[in-house]
Formats: structure tokens, sequence, C-alpha cells
């Protein structure tokens, strides 16, 4: 693949992953993992996609820095509470299920040598960090039972690569030396980590430096924060030789320790290396389920075109290897813990359910197939390598419904009903997981009741602040916190049903559009409009009726051709508006005219609806009443403002206003928190929300 290519194929790539993103949106029942598996298989077969991605490369681009990200973000004491655990895990459980595996393989596939149903066992053995980690919280599963299966995905790949690797080199080589296997993987594990540490230690020294030196450039360090994992991988696994894969984990536990003055000392650095962190997390999820839908063709073709092998035989094998591989992972994590309890009276008793759970949730992904992948075509004799075809399916059949069973059972056996969130539909919220952890108490708001708390007062300052002067800047300032108001209630709502402030705003809106008209005709008959422009006002209130009748019939949705007839009335409108603000025109006194008496009119008549008493006595939402009067004084304040351009003295007092409004939302936080009614982790998270529109409002004010 030339240079060209590969830049054409990365870029398919990520706008696949975009592309699986905005399907999840619509299609929540399906994980977007599986979406991305699917794309991933379609470009594959229908675009004749293939990329030659050797296991080095693959550990280098993909799990290096996501694992290092991982250590980042994984909770440090439960990282050490389950440290028991999670060796057992990692090292002695991949070891068994390696043994046992093997031998059941070649039992199902005698062909298959002992030494290669090792090393397919090996391979799959470890839990896939990334895999693991796109198992949300939506799930519900105990917090110290998903602390185990993440910490023991972040270092069990060491115990797999080195059952694979000698696996492998022993059908080569006919030979198997046990005592080199086991020295190779102490060596590799316990060089690996103190590499990874030292080499953590460095850069953090490396960065003090710089501070001290007065470097203190943002982007710089975070720069140096996102190569860190690669560096490290680098160094430790093609210089020393030891597990890269161990070094990253270990040295992104050690990167946010307390003793990093770094952090404090930049605290901007923080949001940017965040975020950013982010957007690499994001991509490089979705780029692999992408990537392993785009292998399946090459793992499976070899199995399906044979004749040699049935393909539900292979199939049969691969529910087969599944199934006994489930249990020897149960029988494991039951046995531990009745030792456990055994040792320790106050232990939780023993539980087959969460056993259970632990196995199915110990899921598979792209690290497992890219390994197997690595296999030889032919043996050092020219003959073919005995069964890889068959290796390669049941590796990629095997991956595929790990995923499927976690992601169809694992919400039945939770008792959760709402779909399974996967790291790759979009980047978690570290948040969730903090605010999980605190203590249940009913005072305690949810993260969108405290922004609409936070919302709220600043759309009471701001109406504290109108004055005839304002009104303008103070209307629409207060109608971007209706959009906001009105996101968090749909983001909060749901129901396969019309939300009923939906239902309320549609019927609201219909009554002002009715006024409206009402106004138009009444400017006409005074002969106060001309033919023209009354026939174009008249159709775009006409086109906006329709549109809310066709919204209240199909559950809040328009229709392709209502979106196109609302699109061509609404434009000319709006360009008669931009360029009022863009290019200094002076609107026409007549259409400024016409738009400030049917605003007028639609008020008037959606007031004179509700002090009807049998309109009273539906309670109609109050937030959307208000939205909608806000609405309507915007407009006619607006039709006011409009004969002439945007002033200073405008942009002057919305920045005003707008600080004020903030001002607002960080009081209410401090208020809430001093009440008990939000958690210190929640507050920062607002805070930073708040700062976030802060410093959006100072870059717009820039441009």
């Amino acid at each position: 693949m030339s240079g060209v290519q590969l830049v054409e194929a990365v870029l398919l790539l990520i706008s696949l992953v975009i592309v699986s993103n905005v399907i999840s949106h619509y299609l929540v029942v399906v994980p977007v993992s599986l979406i991305q598996v699917a794309l991933g298989l379609g470009a594959a077969l229908f675009f004749k996609l293939s990329l030659d991605m050797q296991t080095d490369w693959f550990m280098l681009l993909f799990t290096a820095p996501l694992l290092y990200n991982d250590g980042r973000r994984f909770p440090k004491r439960e990282l050490w509470q389950l440290r028991g655990a999670i060796v057992g895990n990692a090292i002695f459980l991949v070891f068994i299920i390696t043994f046992l595996g093997g031998f059941f393989l070649h039992w199902l596939v005698p062909a298959m040598p002992l030494a290669a149903s090792f090393a397919l066992a090996a391979i799959l053995a470890p839990t896939d960090p990334i895999a693991v980690q796109s198992l949300a919280s939506r799930v519900h599963l105990p917090a110290g039972l998903m602390h185990l299966i993440a910490g023991e995905s972040l270092i069990n790949d060491a115990s797999g690569l080195i059952g694979f690797k000698y696996g492998i080199a022993a059908v080569m080589t006919g030979t198997f030396i046990w005592t080199q296997a086991i020295g190779d993987f102490f060596y590799i594990a316990v060089v690996g980590a103190l590499a990874g540490a030292l080499l953590m230690g460095i850069i953090n020294l490396v960065r003090l430096w710089l501070l001290q030196q007065g470097i203190n450039d943002t982007i710089l360090h975070a720069v140096l924060q996102l190569i860190t994992p690669f560096l490290i991988y680098l160094l430790v696994d093609d210089v020393i030789g030891a597990s890269g894969v161990i070094a990253v984990v270990v040295a992104g536990l050690l990167t946010n320790a307390s003793g990093n003055r770094f952090i404090s000392a930049l605290p901007e650095l923080r949001i940017v290396t965040e975020k950013t962190w982010d957007i690499v997390v994001y991509v490089l999820n979705g780029l692999i389920f992408i990537l392993l839908g785009l292998e399946l063709p090459v793992a499976m073709h070899a199995t399906i075109e044979s004749r040699a092998v049935s393909t539900w035989q292979a199939l049969l094998d691969v529910v087969l290897v599944y199934l006994v591989m489930l249990a020897i992972r149960v029988g494991w994590t039951y046995g531990y813990m009745w030792v456990t309890a055994w040792h320790q009276p106050n232990a939780d008793r023993p539980s087959v359910y969460l056993a259970l759970l632990n196995g199915i949730a110990g899921v598979r992904g792209a690290i497992s197939l890219v390994g197997v992948l690595a296999v030889p075509v032919l043996l050092p004799s020219g003959a073919p390598f005995p069964e890889r075809s068959l290796m390669l399916f049941i590796a990629a059949g095997y991956i595929v419904l790990s995923m499927i069973v976690a992601t169809w059972v694992l919400p039945v056996m939770t008792k959760n009903r709402a779909p399974l969130r996967l790291r790759g539909s979009a980047v978690e919220d570290a948040g969730d997981v903090e605010d999980a952890a605190q203590p249940a108490d009913v005072r305690l708001m949810t993260h969108a009741q405290a922004q609409r708390v936070l919302y709220q007062s600043a759309v009471r300052k701001l109406e504290s602040e109108r004055r005839e002067t304002n009104q303008k800047p103070v209307l629409d300032l207060i109608d971007e916190y209706q959009h906001l108001l009105r996101r968090l209630e749909l983001q909060e709502d749901d129901s396969d049903d019309l939300p009923p402030f939906i239902q309320d705003e549609i019927a609201l809106r219909a009554v002002g559009v009715a006024g409206e008209l009402a106004a138009l005709e009444q400017l006409f008959e005074a002969n106060q409009v001309s033919e023209p422009l009354y026939q174009k006002t008249k159709r775009r209130l006409h086109t906006r009726e329709r549109s809310l009748t066709a919204m209240a019939q199909n559950h809040g949705h328009l229709n392709l051709s209502d979106i196109v007839d609302r699109a061509k009335a609404a434009i000319p409108h709006w360009w008669h508006k931009v360029a009022a603000e863009r290019f200094g025109r002076t609107l026409n006194g007549e259409r400024l005219a016409v738009e400030k008496a049917i605003a007028k009119g639609g008020l008037k008549a959606l007031s004179e609806y509700l002090r009807q008493p049998e309109h009273r006595a539906r309670q109609f939402n109050r937030q959307v009443i208000y939205a909608l009067i806000v609405q309507y004084r915007n407009r006619i304040a607006t039709a006011k403002a409009s004969a002439k351009q945007k002033s200073l003295q405008y942009e002057q007092e919305m920045a005003r206003l707008r600080t004020l409004a903030l001002a607002a939302e960080r009081a209410a936080i401090h208020d809430l928190l001093e009440q008990g009614y939000i958690t210190v982790a929640m507050a920062q998270r607002l805070s930073q929300s708040v700062n976030y529109t802060e410093n959006a409002a100072a870059l717009a004010t820039l441009e």
C-alpha cells in the first residue's frame, strides 16, 4: 500500500468511526462497538479494504496509549485493595486457561498440534483492556467486580503473550523449555514494571526542570504527555526487551502521583491534556473495532472456503471453546471467592452469580485477533503451519461471540434495561464513576438537576438586569439558556413516547403561529403591508403551521418534505437578518414593522389562550411557557434593534451580562455544595463546565 493509499485508508477509517457514532445515536439497542465491527466488515467486503497490521505496530499505536490512559485514570486505592485477585487473574488464571483450554482444543481438533493449541488458548486467555473498558457504568456491575476485571486486563497481556510466543516456538522448533519460559515471563514483567516506573520518574523530572526554566507552555507540556506512552513502550519493548505493556500501565499509574508539582503549577494543563486525551481515546477505540471488522474476512475466509472443514462445524467449535473457557474462568473466580471467605470470615460469601458475571464480562478484543494473525504461514521445513486457518477462525469467532454475549446478557443479568454504552460512542465521563462511589443520599441531585438549577439561577440574574435600554442582549442570553434547559429535558427523557413538555411546546407554538397569521391578516386588511411581503410572510407562517402539525403526528419528528419546505421558507428570512448583522445593510422598514406586529400578535394570542380557564386547568409546562414568551419578546426587541447594525455597545453589554450570568452559576454551585445537594466531585465538574463556557465566550469575543 502506497503512502497516498494509506492516508486515504486512515481517513476512511476515521470517517467510519464518526458514522458509527451517528448510527448508534438512533440505533441505541446495539452497542457502538458492534456497529463499528459491522462497518469494518462492510469496508473489507465491499471496498476490498485491507491493512497489513503487524502485532508490534498495533501494540505501539493502539495498546500503548490506551493502556497508559487507563492507568492514569484507574483508581489507585481499588487497585491496591484488589492486588491479590488482580495478580491471580492476570497470571495464574491465564496460565490455567492456557493449559486446560489448550488440552481441550487439541481434543476438539486433533489435527491442531498440542503446542499450537496452547498458543491459541494463551492468546485468547487475557481479557482485552479496550474491550473491557467499553463496558460502561450503565450495566451496573458491582464496583469491585468492574475494578477487578479492568485491573487484570491492564497487566494480563504479558502472561498471554509469553504463552503464545512459546507455543508457536514449540511448533516451529519442536522443543519447549519450561525454565526458559518461566524466566522470560518474570524478566519481562518485573523489568517492564521497573523500567516503566523509572522512565516515568525521569519524564516527571524533565517536566519540573522545564517549569523551573520558565518553559511553561501548556501545549508543549500536553504534547509531552501524549508522546510519553510511545516513548516508554519503544524503549522498554525494543531496547530492553521487557514488557512495554506493563511499562506503560505503571507509567500511567505514576503520571498523576500526588508529588507531581507540575500539575498544580499549570492548572490549565489538566484541562487541555484531558480533552486531548478524550479525542485520542475516542478515535483509537473506534479504530480498534473497525480494524477488528476489517480483519474478520482475513481470519475466516480460508476456513469458510475450505471443503475439508465444515463451516458449521467450525462455528460449533467456536461455541464449545467459548463455553469451556467461560467455565474455567467462572470456576476460578468462585474458587477464589471461597478461599477468600475461608481465610477472611468477614469477606462476602461465594456467589455463583458474581462468578458468572465476572466470566461473561471478561470479553476479548482486537488485540487477541492481531496476535493470532502473527502465526507463521509456513514451518521451517516449508510445510504449511498446521490448522492455521482454523486457529484464525476460532479466534475471530471467539472474540465476536464474547462481545455479543457480554452486550446482551449482562444487561439482563443485572436487570438493567438501558442500552449498553461503550467507550467508542462517546468519551466516558470520569465523573460518573466518582459520583457512583459516593454514599447514597436522597438529597443528592443528579448532574442534570444541578445543571438546571445553575441555568435557572443565571436566567433570574439576567431578568433582574433587564432594562428598556438592554432588552435585546438580555433576551438573547436568556434565549440561549432556554435552549440549554430544553436540551436537559430531552436528555433526561428516555421514554419512547413524545415527552409531555414537547407536546406542550407544539400545542402552544401552534397557538402563537395562529395569532401571527391573524395579525398579518389585520395588517393586510388595513393596507399596512404590501402584497409581495404579505404573500411571503403568509407562506412562511403556513409552512411553520404545517410542520407543527406534522411533528404532533410523527412523535416530534419532521418528514423530509416538511424539512425542505421549512428550509425554503426560512432561508430568505434568515438572509435578511444576516445581511443586517454582518454586512451592515439596513433592513426594509416595512419588513421590520411586519415582523414586530406579527410577533406581538403571537404573544397576545398565547397570553389570551393561557388565561382561559379550560387551558389553565391543563397546567402547561411553565418552562415551555416562559421560553416561548422570551422568544416572542426577543423577536420584538430584534425588530426594534435591527434597523441598524449591532453596535459596540451591544457587544459590551453582552459581555457584561454573560459575566454576571456565569457568576450566578458559580454562586449556585457554592450554595448547592454548602447545602449538601451535590458532591465535591460534581461541584468540580460543574465549575469546569462554567469555565469552559467562559473561555469559549472570551475566544468568540477575540474573533
